[in-house]
C-alpha cells in the first residue's frame, strides 16, 4: 500500500501518511465521521455520508501528535501541520 493516502474534500486535500500514524485516535475523536481505523489499526478515511466542515477537518488533523495527517488548501497551501 502507498504511504500516502488523500482525499479531497470541502475544498481541501487531506492526506494520511500511514508510516507515521502511531493510532492515538486523536483524529477520530475529533472527527469520527470523516476518520476510522482500519484492519491495521492505522487512520483511515470513513465514507462520508454527508459533508463535514473544513474547520472540523483541519482540527481533526492538527490534533495528530505525531504530524501524521497534511491538509491543503484549494490553491495548495498547506494548512496542517
Amino acid at each position: 500500500m502507498n504511504k500516502f493516502v488523500e482525499r479531497k474534500v470541502s475544498g481541501l486535500t487531506v492526506k494520511i501518511d500511514r508510516d507515521s500514524c502511531i493510532a492515538s485516535k486523536n483524529c477520530i475523536n475529533a472527527a469520527p465521521d470523516f476518520f476510522e481505523f482500519d484492519d491495521e489499526r492505522i487512520c483511515a478515511f470513513r465514507e462520508l455520508k454527508n459533508g463535514i466542515e473544513k474547520e472540523k477537518i483541519i482540527e481533526a488533523c492538527s490534533v495528530c501528535p505525531v504530524s501524521a495527517l497534511y491538509v491543503f488548501d484549494e490553491g495548495g497551501k498547506q494548512l496542517v501541520p
